[in-house]
C-alpha cells in the first residue's frame, strides 16, 4: 500500500475511474432529471474519463508529472461529453494546474490545494451556477479536503478519504436543494458520478478497492421541495457541444452571445483550445457564434426532448435532400432528383429549416450535408424526424462532389437500407479537393502564402500554394490521381478564370488519358474549383 499519487497511480486512478463509471453508468443515467431528463449523464461521464485514460495511454510510461497531468487534462477536454462531462474535464484541469509542476508526488496539503483550485475553476466555467448540482458537491469535497489537510498535512489517504466522504454527504443534500430533484426523489446525477470518481481515487491511494461503487437509488417517495428552491422550466430543444480554437478575448464575447440565446452554458479550456457546451433552441446560431469567435470542430448537436410518435401515419414516399449554398450546384442536385435546402455561403442552414424540410420530404429520406459543419446539424434534424416516425439516413458527405457521387447511384426502387448503403459507399469512395484564394498572409502546411495566393486543398489539408488558379488546379489533380482514379469531376466556381475547364481537360487528356472527366458549372462563390476523384 503505497498511499502515494505518483504518475503510475494517476494512470491507474484514471483507468479505475473509467471502469467504475462503466459499472455504474446505467444507475447514474437513471438519476438524470436536471438540467434536462435525457438519461445520459452516467454515459457522458464514462466517455469523458475514457478519453482522459486513452490520452494517458498515448504518452510514455516514464513521463513526468507535468506531461502526465497535462495529458489527463487535455484528453478529458477533447473527449468531454455533456454538461457534467465538461465540468469534470475542468476538475482535471484544476488538478493538473497545481499538481503538474510539483517535483514530488503530492501530500495531503498539496492535494487539498489542487482540489480547491479545481472547484474554483469548475464553478467559474458555468455561466449561471446552480446549487444542488455537481458544483455544490465539488465545493463540499474541497472544503472537507482542506479541513483534513490542516490536521493531516502529509497524509494523502486521510485527505482524499475526507474529500470523498464530504462529497457523499453533500450528494444526499442535493435532493433538497433543487426543486426538480426534490419532486423526483433523486440526487443529482452529475454529482453522483463525481462521487464515484473520488471513490476510485481513494481506492487507488489506499489499495482498498470496493466490490461495487455506491450510487443512491431513486427513492419511492419524492420530497416536497422547500420554499424558494430554484424551479426547473421547460428548456431549449438542443444541446450543442464543440471544440473551439480561439483567443481568450473572443471567448469572452462568445460567452455573452451564447448566454443570450441559451442556457446550461459551460465553457472550459484555455491556451487557445476550448470546449463549449450550451442548450439552445437554434443550434445553428450557437455554431455560428463559434465560427465568429474562432474555429469550431467536432460539433455535436443532440435533440433533447422526445416527440410523440405517429405510428399509423401513411407512407409518404422516398426522397433525397441535398444541402448547398450555390445556384449551379442546387440545379445539379435537382436535376439528379434531390430536394435542395439552401444555406448562406460559409454558414450552416438553420436547424429548424433543415428539420422541417426532412419532415415534409417523406417517410424514407436520405440527407446529403455536403459540408463538414453541416453533418452534425443533419444528424440532429434527422433525429427529430425519426422521433416522428420517419426512416431517415444521413450520408456524411463532406463535399458537393461526394453528394453528386451518392446521387449517381441512388435508386428509389431499391430497399431503403440497401440504397443508403450504396450511396454511402459511393460517397466514401470519392476523394475531394478544392481551390480557394487566401484572404491574408499565413503559414500553411505547404509553405507560407500571401493574400491573393491560390491554395490547393485535398480534403481539409493545404497541399500546394501558387499564384495561378490553373497551375494550382493541375497540381491538385495530379496529387489526387496519383493513387489512381477512373472519373474526375470538376465543378467550376462563379469567379473562376475563363478557360479553366478547357485547360484542365487538356491537362488530363495529356497526363491521364484513361480518366473520364465531367465538368459542371457549380456557381459557388467561395471556391474557384471543386474537384472529385472516383
Amino acid at each position: 500500500m503505497g498511499e502515494v499519487l505518483d504518475m503510475a497511480a494517476v494512470r491507474r486512478w484514471c483507468r479505475g475511474a473509467a471502469k467504475a463509471l462503466g459499472t455504474t453508468r446505467a444507475e447514474i443515467d437513471a438519476l438524470n432529471v436536471f438540467p434536462v431528463p435525457d438519461g445520459d449523464t452516467g454515459t457522458n461521464l464514462h466517455l469523458t474519463v475514457i478519453a482522459a485514460a486513452d490520452a494517458l495511454d498515448q504518452i510514455p510510461g516514464g513521463a513526468g508529472a507535468l506531461e502526465t497531468w497535462r495529458a489527463l487534462s487535455h484528453g478529458a477536454l477533447l473527449g468531454a461529453r455533456g454538461n457534467s462531462g465538461v465540468i469534470l474535464s475542468q476538475v482535471f484541469r484544476g488538478l493538473a494546474d497545481v499538481l503538474g509542476p510539483l517535483d514530488a508526488p503530492p501530500g495531503g496539503t498539496e492535494f487539498a490545494g489542487a482540489l480547491k483550485h479545481a472547484s474554483t475553476l469548475a464553478r467559474g466555467a458555468v455561466e449561471h451556477p446552480v446549487e444542488g448540482t455537481i458544483l455544490s458537491v465539488l465545493d463540499a469535497a474541497a472544503s472537507a479536503c482542506t479541513s483534513a489537510a490542516e490536521t493531516s498535512a502529509t497524509d494523502l489517504a486521510a485527505v482524499t478519504r475526507a474529500a470523498a466522504t464530504g462529497a457523499r454527504q453533500a450528494l444526499h443534500r442535493t435532493t433538497g436543494q433543487l426543486e426538480v430533484l426534490a419532486r423526483s426523489g433523486v440526487v443529482d446525477a452529475g454529482a453522483a458520478g463525481l462521487c464515484v470518481v473520488l471513490d476510485a481515487l481513494v481506492a487507488e491511494i489506499t489499495d482498498e478497492h470496493p466490490e461495487h461503487y455506491e450510487v443512491p437509488a431513486r427513492t419511492t417517495t419524492p420530497q416536497t421541495p422547500a420554499q424558494g428552491l430554484p424551479q426547473q422550466r421547460n428548456g431549449p430543444g438542443y444541446e450543442v457541444i464543440y471544440l473551439l480554437y480561439a483567443q481568450d478575448d473572443a471567448v469572452h464575447t462568445l460567452r455573452e452571445k451564447l448566454d443570450r440565446i441559451g442556457d446550461s452554458l459551460v465553457v472550459v479550456g484555455g491556451d487557445g483550445l476550448w470546449n463549449v457546451h450550451v442548450h439552445v433552441d437554434d443550434a445553428g446560431a450557437a455554431i455560428e457564434a463559434g465560427l465568429a469567435a474562432g474555429r469550431p470542430h467536432r460539433i455535436r448537436v443532440t435533440y433533447l426532448h422526445a416527440r410523440t410518435r405517429e405510428p399509423h401515419a401513411p407512407h409518404t414516399g422516398r426522397a433525397v435532400i441535398a444541402v448547398t449554398a450555390a445556384d449551379g450546384l442546387a440545379a445539379l442536385f435537382e436535376e439528379c432528383g434531390a430536394r435542395v435546402v439552401r444555406r448562406d455561403p460559409g454558414l450552416a442552414p438553420p436547424l429548424a429549416v433543415l428539420a422541417e424540410a426532412i419532415l415534409q420530404a417523406g417517410d424514407e429520406v436520405t440527407v446529403l450535408p455536403n459540408e463538414p459543419a453541416v453533418v452534425s446539424l443533419a444528424e440532429a434534424a434527422a433525429e427529430r424526424a425519426r422521433e416522428a416516425g420517419a426512416s431517415i439516413a444521413v450520408v456524411p458527405t463532406k463535399a458537393a462532389v461526394q453528394g453528386m457521387a451518392a446521387l449517381a447511384v441512388h435508386d428509389p426502387l431499391r430497399r431503403f437500407a440497401d440504397d443508403v448503403t450504396e450511396m454511402t459507399r459511393a460517397a466514401g469512395a470519392t476523394r475531394f479537393g478544392r481551390l480557394e484564394v487566401a484572404e491574408q498572409a499565413a503559414d500553411t502546411p505547404a509553405g507560407p502564402c500571401l493574400a491573393g495566393d491560390v491554395l490547393g486543398l485535398i480534403e481539409a489539408d493545404v497541399v500546394t500554394v501558387g499564384a495561378g488558379v490553373v497551375e494550382v488546379a493541375r497540381q491538385v489533380l495530379d496529387r489526387m490521381l496519383a493513387g489512381g482514379g477512373e472519373l474526375a469531376t470538376l465543378i467550376i466556381g462563379l469567379y473562376a478564370p475563363p478557360g479553366l475547364a478547357a485547360a484542365l481537360e487538356g491537362h488530363l487528356r495529356d497526363t491521364h488519358p484513361d480518366v473520364e472527366v465531367g465538368v459542371y458549372d457549380g456557381g459557388q462563390e467561395q471556391f474557384p474549383l471543386l474537384i472529385g476523384v472516383e
